[in-house]
């Protein structure tokens, strides 16, 4: 690591405060905030600032006659700010996260005809200009932190469209949008250990996808999702997101899979403020309270699921905490399914009892040193608890099966559910009866609207490809973000089709439940299914309470 002088970081942290004042002084001036009144506490000050400076730049961002980039540059600049003034990494996004609520509140006031784009124009250019005058200081005290902004004037209105398909943002160039289409990414694995996983997501959003296109598609606009292999490994996953976002140029990312990959994917998203959705993981990286403003997921946590499979074992099994161990991924994935169990068990009363983990390594078949674990064991164990992929599940059941009869295996959906039962049924009927997993969506051999547009859709477009639990998954998600489009309107950008998604309330999907989301909501699904596999390997549906 280069050694730098005490009088140079003496320097730039001098520097760092006289940008920071300058820029506060003139905004606040700029804009009329007491902000300044208090310029002691830079942090405050500038969470002042972020609520009037986000509405006039809401407001700006939804007039067809201001720029887009003019948009992004002033934003970026006020990030810069807003990371000098914030003391810590939490601080900081919670400053953002005001930030966006007053852009928010600032697109909804033009759109509710609270104020109109030429006072939006006006405000926006004064913030403008008021950076170039500010004149922040470099080491040398000369005015050059910040190129000045190039002010052109606004384009002439567009002409009347005949078309019932309105130009792409009209005027507007927003990533991923086109006149003919929307791009999506989904980054996930499409080779390795849990390469089906990937497949499958794909292939029932790929299906959700197609059947809207047939039908003409978003305002005339066609879906399309492209794909990004990350293996299931997180040193792979800021290659393939990068990718995405570099490359493909996409709108937003819909599916991905894994826990230990969200915690790469989802930084990088947020940081690029890009919607990140729909993604198959019950983490806690996804589901922040507050929650993060672009994230949004279809499913149940992985928490609520092992809730389900503990109440289950305790309540209708009859099973005491003691005899209840856990088989876990080592990474995220497990941990948040060890995390779940544990706190089911204090729930339940069962707060004394230390939970057995036992591990395996992500993408492998390893399953030997959990095996000894559990032969190691002095107490009697009657169920296992599971957060594994398909083919370590089946593994350890194949080694431990014969060892302890009639023990009770559960695992949660994101084992997958088809490729789970398909590995067991190679073992033979022993290995598959009685054998549970939640899921997150209902049965798919079931006879509702919803699963019979779903099979036949998917028998359409992709003949020969058997119904499974992850592509309808796939498939519902596909359709919830669908929807969003569609509530969006012809101007699409990400902040619409979020302010689209918080204010989606109580959809009938046909699924048995409703999906809802909200400012302080960003997860659709709370309902938790249980299904048993018999001797032919086939799920049937069982009662969880």
């Amino acid at each position: 690591m280069k050694c730098i002088p005490q009088h140079s970081r003496t320097a730039t942290r001098v520097t760092s405060q006289r940008a920071f004042g300058s820029l506060a002084v003139a905004w606040a001036l700029t804009i009329g905030s007491p902000a300044i009144a208090a310029p002691g506490d830079k942090a405050a000050v500038v969470r002042t600032l972020a609520s009037r400076i986000g509405t006039i730049v809401g407001a700006a961002s939804s007039c067809q006659n201001i720029a887009r980039m003019r948009i992004q540059t002033m934003i970026d600049k006020f990030s810069m700010v807003i990371k000098d003034a914030a003391s810590s990494e939490q601080e900081r996004i919670s400053i953002v996260q005001q930030l966006d609520r007053s852009v928010a509140e600032g697109r909804r006031a033009l759109t509710s005809a609270q104020t109109d784009c030429a006072t939006a124009e006006r405000q926006f250019a004064d913030l403008e200009r008021s950076i170039v005058s500010s004149g922040p200081v470099d080491s040398s005290g000369s005015a050059s932190a910040f190129a000045p902004v190039p002010m052109t004037p606004p384009p002439p209105p567009p002409p009347a469209v005949t078309s019932s398909v309105p130009p792409a943002n009209s005027g507007m160039s927003v990533r991923g949008v086109t006149d003919r289409e929307i791009r999506f990414g989904i980054a996930a694995p499409f080779s390795g250990a849990s390469r089906e996983l990937g497949r499958q997501m794909k292939l029932g959003i790929d299906t959700a996808f197609n059947r809207v296109n047939d039908a003409g598609g978003i305002e005339g606009r066609m879906l399309r999702l492209i794909s990004a292999d990350d293996g299931y490994e997180p040193s792979r996953t800021g290659a393939a997101m990068a990718q995405l976002y570099d490359r493909d140029q996409v709108f937003g990312v819909i599916g991905n899979v894994g826990t230990p990959t969200a915690l790469v994917a989802v930084p990088y998203a947020l940081e690029r403020r890009m919607l990140f959705f729909g993604a198959l993981s019950g983490g806690e990286v996804l589901r922040r309270d507050p929650p993060d403003r672009y994230v949004f997921n279809y499913r149940p946590s992985t928490a609520e699921e092992t809730d389900a499979a503990v109440h289950y074992l305790i309540k209708v099994r009859r099973l005491q905490p003691r005899q209840i161990v856990v088989f876990a991924q080592q990474d995220a994935f497990g941990d948040s399914g060890f995390a779940g169990v544990n706190k089911a068990m204090r729930a339940l009363g069962g707060g004394g009892t230390s939970v057995v983990r036992l591990n395996y390594k992500r993408n492998t078949v390893d399953v030997d040193e959990a095996v000894n674990q559990l032969r190691a064991l002095k107490q009697p164990v009657k169920a296992i608890i599971m957060a594994a992929t398909y083919r370590a599940a089946a593994k350890f059941i194949e080694k431990t099966h014969d060892l302890y009869p009639g023990m009770v295996y559960t695992n949660v959906s994101f084992v997958g559910a088809t490729a789970f039962a398909d590995e067991l049924k190679l073992l033979g009927p022993r290995f598959t009866n009685g054998v549970v997993v939640t899921q997150v969506v209902p049965a798919v051999d079931g006879y509702s609207s919803a699963i019979l547009e779903y099979k036949t859709s998917l028998a359409k477009y992709f003949p020969g490809e058997a119904a499974d639990y992850v592509s309808l998954e796939g498939y519902v998600t596909g359709n919830l973000l669908i929807q969003a489009l569609r509530q969006a309107g012809p101007n699409l950008d990400i902040e619409r089709v979020v302010d689209s998604l918080e204010g989606m309330r109580q959809l009938d999907m046909g699924l048995g439940t409703a999906f809802s989301f909200g400012r302080g909501e960003h997860q659709a699904s709370h309902k938790v299914w249980g299904t048993q596999l018999d001797e032919n390997g086939r799920y049937q549906a069982i009662d969880l309470d």
